[in-house]
């Protein structure tokens, strides 16, 4: 299909993009890799007055490493992710999820900005954001303002981002020494996405668990923290007993989606069994 008539704006700053969003914020789409909002204007299921492209922005792209932590720009894509040798010594995780997202193109124009703000209930980004315990960055008309990656995320496609707000970058706190993490999911085989995709981050102390924190994407109507599995899980074995406690724990978290593909019932159980092979493969 062709989409409806709309304006374009190459945006030449951050504080441009807000303006533009601000004086026109319901009939205004912010445009970065476009890997969503392209097929809804083709199918005219979204038709924005106004298209503001911040593909230009290098205020909000790269990744920076210190001492404290990790900063990733908004507009830093999947491939960059994947290849980037200092943040995957640092955090293999994103090697990991990156190397599981879409294909070769969406990876190359994707954002993870775009992908966290869009808040598909079945991308793999906020499951790896939630289990490293990351801070979004938001720039508004009121300056910046950063909210944990688990109280983001609202509803399908919703997150508490306000209609002039823009999500700039991630702040990732830098990992305790051993932790390891992994990233699982079962790919939709059309779309990629996931059906159910687990992110643990966990640290073992004299083989007890001693930190452990879980991210869950593609069960519900959007991604959350699998709290109580993690909390049962420390100071505990990775035992089979356990881990088969902890995958229990995380399936009755949540009231799992159902659609043509795969029933809550499955969803749930996919969720244990997800966790178990997560967790497995990170005992010793």
């Amino acid at each position: 299909m062709i989409p409806a008539a709309f304006d374009y704006v190459r945006a030449s700053s951050l504080t441009q993009a807000i303006d533009l969003l601000r004086n026109d914020p319901d009939g205004t789409k912010l445009l970065a890799g476009g890997h969503t909002l392209l097929p809804s204007l083709k199918l005219r299921l979204a038709s924005p007055a106004l298209l503001v492209d911040i593909g230009d922005l290098a205020e909000l792209k790269g990744i920076e490493i210190s001492e404290t932590g990790i900063r990733i720009g908004a507009l830093t894509t999947h491939a960059e992710l994947f290849a980037s040798l200092p943040l995957n010594e640092q955090l293999p995780l994103f090697r990991q999820a990156a190397g599981l997202i879409a294909d070769p193109q969406v990876r190359n124009r994707g954002t993870i900005g775009g992908s966290l703000a869009n808040a598909d209930p079945a991308a793999d980004w906020p499951a790896v954001m939630l289990a490293l315990q990351a801070e979004i960055e938001i720039a508004g008309t009121s300056g910046f303002r950063t909210i944990l990656a688990r109280d983001f995320f609202v509803d399908i496609f919703s997150t508490v981002l306000e209609a002039d707000e823009i999500l700039a970058r991630i702040n990732i706190p830098r990992p305790t020494a051993g932790t390891r993490f992994v990233y699982r999911k079962i790919r939709h085989p059309a779309s990629g996405f996931a059906v159910v995709g687990i992110a643990i981050a966990l640290r073992l102390s004299q083989n007890l668990v001693s930190e452990a924190t879980i991210g869950v994407t593609g069960a519900a109507n959007h991604a959350f923290v699998g709290e109580d599995a993690a909390d049962f899980l420390i100071g505990k074995t990775l035992s089979r007993e356990n881990i088969d406690q902890a995958a229990r724990l995380l399936s009755e978290a949540t009231e799992c989606l159902s659609d043509r593909y795969a029933s809550a019932d499955y969803r749930a159980n996919l969720i244990q069994v997800e966790l178990k092979r997560a967790l497995l493969a990170l005992t010793p």
